[in-house]
């Protein structure tokens, strides 16, 4: 790679959403550079990253975004354009049992990369122009009831310490923007789903679970609904976001498909039913569904999400393309694709 060239760097590219953008953005813009730094951590796999590392223009830095000395470094040894920044500890049941490592990385880690993007940008007088992308969750505005959605002035809200340190990057993204005058942009997105993500999020636990013949757990009632986006929608926005979104703005990008955790359960189950009906012939259950198992519900459950993304879909003409139904049986062929691979 030219580290004299202009640079995107994309902090957190080993993850489930920052691996398949990293991919979309390569294909999309194949002379463009981008250099991913990721700590590689539980949920971050160099596996994930195998189409990108044909490309030439493509970089990779095994560290960790609260190392101020490294980050520094790659301030001064590249010269960054632009920073879309996904690089969080993302699992609320993890914060729930140890917050500390979720305020560091998530707060101190965007402290660093925004306090060395100022410092370099400022010298190269090009603050202004340059773009700091932050990549948040809807999340940070709390839990809705039966009706409504979130939209961009919904006031944070965060009931649990995942969501309340994403709430605290946030505002540590805007502040840097109004206080230095960077261009700095957030976008806030539903849930993803889709290849790459790790085991423990709802979608991959079912699946895996369901291959195995282990007990499927749904926490509580079932019931609590969240809104599901297709990360190659996802992708589709983030670029759009990034390369035309208004400095200052936060921008809302949901699936507009509200289900609840075991209707995604039975869905799922109904697919693999079709996919893997040899498991089932060689086990006493005659449908994946008979696995579900209700558990007791986890603490600061919040009940509903869903978000308002009329501002993103009127301003930049973005809508997702691939619907749930095809998502889902894309995504839940992807795994069964992987689980053979291992099995075989």
């Amino acid at each position: 790679m030219n580290k004299q060239k202009p640079t995107l760097l994309v902090t957190g590219g080993a993850g489930f959403i920052g691996s398949n953008f990293i991919t979309y953005f390569l294909e999309k813009y194949p002379d463009e550079l981008l250099l991913n730094i990721d700590k590689l951590t539980y949920a971050g796999s160099t596996a994930n990253l195998d189409e990108a590392e044909k490309h030439q223009g493509y970089d990779f830095i095994n560290g960790d975004i609260t190392d101020e000395t490294l980050i520094n470094r790659i301030f001064t040894d590249f010269d960054i354009s632009g920073v879309i920044h996904f690089a969080a500890e993302s699992h609320v049941d993890r914060s729930i049992q140890d917050a500390k490592q979720f305020v560091e990385t998530n707060v101190i880690g965007t402290t660093v990369l925004m306090q060395a993007a100022r410092n370099a940008w400022e010298k190269q007088d090009v603050l202004t122009e340059r773009r700091f992308h932050h990549i948040s969750t809807d999340e940070v505005y709390g839990s809705l009831g039966a009706t409504g959605k979130f939209h961009e002035l919904t006031p944070y809200d965060p009931r649990n310490p995942y969501s309340a340190s994403k709430a605290g990057a946030n505002l540590l993204v805007k502040s840097f923007g109004s206080t230095f005058g960077m261009n700095v942009v957030i976008s806030s997105c539903s849930n993803n789903y889709g290849p790459r993500q790790h085991k423990e999020k709802l979608i991959p636990t079912i699946i895996a679970n369901a291959l195995a013949l282990q007990p499927i757990p749904i926490y509580g009632d079932g019931q609590h609904i969240r809104d599901w986006l297709y990360v190659e929608d996802h992708c589709r926005a983030l670029d759009l976001i990034y390369h035309h979104g208004n400095r200052l703005e936060t921008y809302n990008i949901g699936g507009g498909n509200e289900r609840t955790n075991i209707t995604i359960a039975t869905e799922i189950c109904d697919i693999l039913d079709q996919l893997k009906p040899e498991i089932k012939a060689h086990s006493s259950i005659h449908s994946f569904k008979e696995l579900i198992l209700f558990t007791t519900d986890r603490q600061g459950h919040d009940r509903r999400y869903a978000v308002d993304d009329t501002k993103l879909r009127q301003s930049l003409g973005w809508q997702p393309v691939v619907s749930f139904k095809s998502g889902l049986k894309q995504t839940v062929a992807w795994y069964v694709n992987q689980w053979e691979k291992v099995i075989l």
